[in-house]
């Protein structure tokens, strides 16, 4: 623990000294906007050393606080990009703002050993993780099954069948899923997502929108006009019967909600040009 300590404290004076450095040299114009920064450091350096509290408390896992230290390091250079971006005075406002993106990482490293668990750090304390136990598909399976056991002691719980449905969705078991799905209606019949998803696995099973699928993509839609995955659904319907120009108004609603540039906004654009494609082929053998 020495060596760790006495290495942690070394670095943390380097990293005072390059944020001193800058800041002693910047004029005396500029001193306002100094002390708006030091008061910005020492509010952030608390904002830290609280996120290093929780996680050593296991109230905060790895990931989250990666994220929330991310977005903390982002907020302070924001805090403290200079005040005028004319002149020479902008090369040490640059300077300040780097030394503090060296010092954060060091002020977690300070919090830790304040209100951590420096003896963790210890090998002689710690003792090996238990291997994570893996869900086999077998068990996932065996999961399911029991499930739909107790349903059929208890047929009235819509919550069971609705989570079977998604179960055997999730295993490929279409059928299953639909007829799980037709179990639940006091559920599903007012829930658009729900509704939609009956839909697709009816439409999977049964190798068509055609008749009950289209139905309850009709009735999603009054419920949920501008639900993306509705309008694909709808549009993917609208597409197998050749209408060609209602697949393209939903799919081009339903594009417009998706990410720019994302993988699912790319494919449905690439949907939306077969079907004109197609629509206009079919314009052409009209003519």
């Amino acid at each position: 623990m020495t060596p760790f300590l006495a290495l942690a404290t070394l670095l943390i004076v380097v990293a005072a000294v390059s944020l001193a450095v800058p800041l002693l040299r910047r004029p005396r114009t500029a001193a306002l906007a100094t002390d708006r920064s030091a008061a910005n450091l020492a509010i952030f350096g608390d904002q830290l050393a609280e996120l290093e509290r929780e996680r050593a408390e296991g109230s905060l896992s790895a990931a989250d606080f990666e994220q929330a230290r991310t977005e903390l390091q982002r907020r302070l250079l924001e805090e403290v990009k200079p005040e005028a971006q004319a002149g020479k005075e902008a090369a040490p406002s640059r300077k300040t703002a780097l030394a503090v993106v060296v010092l954060l990482p060091l002020c977690a490293l300070l919090g830790y050993g304040l209100l951590g668990t420096p003896a963790a750090l210890d090998p002689a304390n710690t003792r090996p993780q238990e291997p994570q136990h893996q869900v086999t598909a077998a068990q996932i399976e065996g999961m399911v099954e029991r499930l739909a056991q107790r349903l059929q002691q208890n047929p009235d719980d819509a919550k069971g069948w609705v989570m079977l449905a998604r179960s055997y969705k999730m295993l490929g078991r279409y059928a299953e899923s639909a007829a799980a799905y037709a179990k639940a209606p006091a559920l599903v019949d007012n829930d658009p997502l729900l509704l939609a998803d009956y839909a697709e696995v009816l439409a999977i099973s049964g190798n068509a929108f055609k008749g009950r699928p289209s139905e309850l993509i009709d009735r999603a839609l009054k419920l949920a006009p501008e639900d993306p995955q509705i309008r694909l659904l709808a549009g993917a319907a609208a597409g197998e019967r050749h209408d060609y120009q209602s697949a393209i108004a939903h799919w081009e609603k339903a594009i417009a909600q998706l990410e720019p540039g994302s993988e699912e906004a790319l494919t449905l654009q690439s949907a939306i040009e077969r079907a004109r494609a197609a629509q206009q082929r079919g314009n052409g053998g009209s003519r």
